[in-house]
């Protein structure tokens, strides 16, 4: 086993080779990436970048000549084009061919974009994903402009909340009855949506987009029921898409992303894949966990796994948010729950929401509390569900929940 290609420099790609060799792998690395810009963390794109906190700089996993020091061949602006499973190659947009003794897919996940047929390609309409969309974006965020926003998941409200903060007006539109509805139980919706409210924010929810309008740029919008609103330009946040692009016409298998084993083994014995792209086994369901940490440990594992470790990754999902003055932490994964129990905080702006499937307590959803998020994930991850009563009695200290 000589040489170990990974398609990818994000956050997975980036954890995957730095751990080949933090386990003494000495074999060629090459890490390919279709930005030009060295690994980064994307979470801050969307919220301390945008707002002018952060120096990109400050957003590179590691400084560029860590790769070179480290005999990693760092490829940047480089696309792999095409995947030969049987000759073991990989085709890069510039026509070289890299042939590869392991292979790792860390193709993250793409926005979904609205079709050219309703307005999608006009001028002034952004997707917030990458390093190339926070910068198009950001001399958009001017005081006094109206933003619409379509699509009220996390990516919609973080973006929303951003711009309120840069005194812009701002208008979330919604089709599903509420926002967070794929996401969140309606508990933790009602907390944003006063949230966001209180910043001046106008959330439509069950409001379907008939079409953006506009000649060129956006201007503004039609709604399901008929209704114009106007807008100086837009963010759409309708969720993403697995990066299949390679893997699919190579022959892999795919369910809901790159399919994926226990060890993170794709359907080729040759290649494995990690982060938002791959799909894993959760219970019985398989799942993609679109997450940091989800990208850092099951890329690790794949790694370790790589170099014949025989690990099992056992995921163990965690999620965040921030939003004005609000760091929302989510313990667990909500999938199937059918109870959720509200723990008042200390303050007005603390609560945490407890997710039941059952007597199972599955999720925790802690805004401004991390006591509450620490403890319910190590709930989770002991097996351990207290009665939900006491669980969220504000009498209750936390911590004897573990005991």
């Amino acid at each position: 086993m000589s040489h170990v290609v990974v398609i990818g420099a994000g956050q997975a790609g980036s954890s995957l080779v730095g751990k080949l060799r933090a386990e003494g792998f000495d074999g060629r690395i090459t890490l390919v990436g279709a930005e030009t810009a060295p690994p980064y963390q994307r979470p801050p794109l969307s919220k301390a970048y945008l707002l002018g906190q952060m120096d990109k700089e400050r957003l590179f996993l590691r400084p560029q000549a860590w790769y070179g020091e480290h005999g990693i061949d760092l490829r940047l602006g480089a696309t792999a084009t095409g995947l030969d499973l049987a000759a073991h190659e990989v085709t890069l947009s510039d026509g070289e061919t890299l042939g590869y003794d392991r292979l790792a897919l860390c193709t993250g996940a793409h926005p979904r974009r609205l079709p050219a047929e309703v307005g999608g390609d006009l001028a002034g309409v952004y997707t917030m994903r990458d390093l190339a969309d926070a910068d198009a974006l950001a001399p958009e965020l001017v005081e006094g402009r109206r933003l619409l926003v379509v699509g009220g998941g996390y990516i919609g409200l973080e973006a929303a909340a951003v711009a309120a903060k840069r005194g812009l007006k701002v208008t979330v539109i919604e089709q599903a009855a509420r926002i967070l509805a794929r996401v969140a139980a309606p508990e933790t919706a009602a907390y944003f949506r006063d949230l966001h409210a209180s910043h001046g924010v106008e959330i439509c929810e069950g409001c379907g987009l008939d079409r953006l309008l506009g000649e060129d740029r956006v201007t503004g919008a039609r709604l399901s029921d008929g209704t114009e609103i106007a807008c100086d330009f837009a963010i759409v946040g309708v969720g993403v898409a697995p990066g299949t692009a390679l893997a699919e016409p190579a022959g892999l298998a795919i369910e809901n992303g790159i399919r994926c084993d226990i060890h993170c083994r794709t359907s080729d014995e040759n290649v494995w894949a990690a982060g938002d792209c791959a799909s894993l086994l959760w219970g019985d369901m398989r799942i993609r966990l679109e997450s940091v940490g989800n990208a850092i440990d099951m890329a690790e594992t794949a790694a370790l796994n790589i170099i014949g470790r025989g690990v099992e990754y056992r995921p163990r999902p965690w999620f965040w948010s921030d939003q004005y003055d609000v760091k929302l932490q989510i313990a667990g994964l909500n999938a199937g729950w059918d109870a959720v129990h509200v723990r008042p905080g200390e303050t007005h702006a603390q609560a945490s929401h407890w997710y039941y499937r059952g007597d199972k307590l599955i999720a925790v959803d802690a805004m401004n509390d991390s006591r509450a998020y620490m403890v319910g994930k190590r709930l989770i991850e002991g097996g351990k569900s207290p009665d939900p009563a006491h669980a969220t009695d504000p009498a209750t200290e936390l911590k004897s929940l573990l005991k």
